[in-house]
């Protein structure tokens, strides 16, 4: 499969006179677990419901697996699992309740893997929603969106607000399901340490917009720390791009993107963690332009609006 398994083009959400999404541009190729990361308000939520199908756009593009998202295709939808950041259960019903009714609206539904799934995690088939933990609910709704043996996971802020022993039993349940049958995952997280334990691309979304988007390896090795003494006005060497800078009285700090090797003794060369990469991204201003040197630094591969 060499199909994007998401790719926009100009796509815009409008609310009112408010824009939830503009001019976003992005390809994400297939094989993929994908971190959208960003503040809230930043488009994430948006994005991933137009990706759904659950939501129609303003304007632009925007294809889900070579097909256009809408909650009218019923071909393409039961190839795309969605879990919503409200996990919509049903909390009258009880898990196996909850199974049979994922049985009857998914042809491929595959209830020996949603038994298996929560036999792993200790929750009974018995047991009603509405008694559940909020771990244990996040972990059901996860299960229903496996069982139904999705080309893509579709996962808005599947861990948010669990524990740490949920949030890791959330996570391992994801990541054997990757393992075990490829699945392709985009999904929306605030802990910046799920991105790099669990996935391999990475978006950065930033008022209502995309900033970043490529292999994390790669955003990794195309960013470093250039320092100089506060005292000395140097000028930036050439393919570098400035994402955000830190002075203090003896130092003045930039971490750039570029193109290495660089090869320039005036400046101390250190490597950032990731964090530190998407903290930076997530500093820009909205609106703001990016200090460059003589050229610009190569765009990230997936797309960057």
């Amino acid at each position: 499969m060499t199909t994007p398994v998401l790719e926009t083009n100009a796509l815009a959400k409008r609310f009112g006179r408010k824009w939830g999404l503009r001019d976003c541009t992005l390809s994400i190729p297939p094989g993929k677990v994908t971190a959208l990361v960003g503040p809230n308000g930043a488009g994430k939520s948006t994005l991933l419901r137009l990706a759904a199908g659950l939501s129609r756009p303003t304007s632009g593009m925007i294809n889900v697996l070579g097909g256009v998202p809408s909650a009218a295709d019923a071909s393409l939808l039961k190839r795309v699992g969605y879990l919503d950041q409200a996990r919509p259960l049903y909390k009258g019903f009880r898990v196996d309740e909850m199974f049979r009714f994922g049985a009857g609206t998914n042809p491929t539904w595959d209830m020996t893997t949603a038994h298996a799934y929560v036999d792993q995690l200790g929750i009974s088939l018995r047991d009603r929603v509405d008694k559940l933990s909020g771990g244990q609910r996040a972990q059901v709704a996860l299960t229903m969106c496996l069982a139904k043996r999705p080309e893509l996971l579709i996962l808005d802020e599947p861990a948010a607000e669990l524990d740490p022993v949920a949030r890791e039993d959330l996570l391992r349940l994801l990541m054997r399901e990757v393992a075990e049958r490829g699945t392709n995952v985009v999904l929306s997280t605030h802990a910046l340490g799920d991105v790099g334990s669990i996935c391999d691309y990475l978006v950065i979304m930033s008022h209502s917009t995309i900033v970043l988007a490529d292999d994390l390896e790669f955003v990794v090795e195309s960013h470093r720390f250039l320092s100089t003494t506060s005292s000395d006005a140097l000028a930036l060497p050439e393919g570098v791009t400035v994402i955000d800078t830190r002075t203090s009285s003896r130092e003045v700090t930039h971490l750039a993107r570029m193109t290495l090797p660089l090869v320039d003794e005036t400046w101390q060369i250190s490597e950032p963690t990731l964090d530190e990469i998407i903290m930076a991204y997530l500093r820009l201003r909205t609106g703001s332009t990016l200090s460059q040197s003589h050229y610009d630094a190569p765009t990230a591969r997936g797309g960057v609006s």
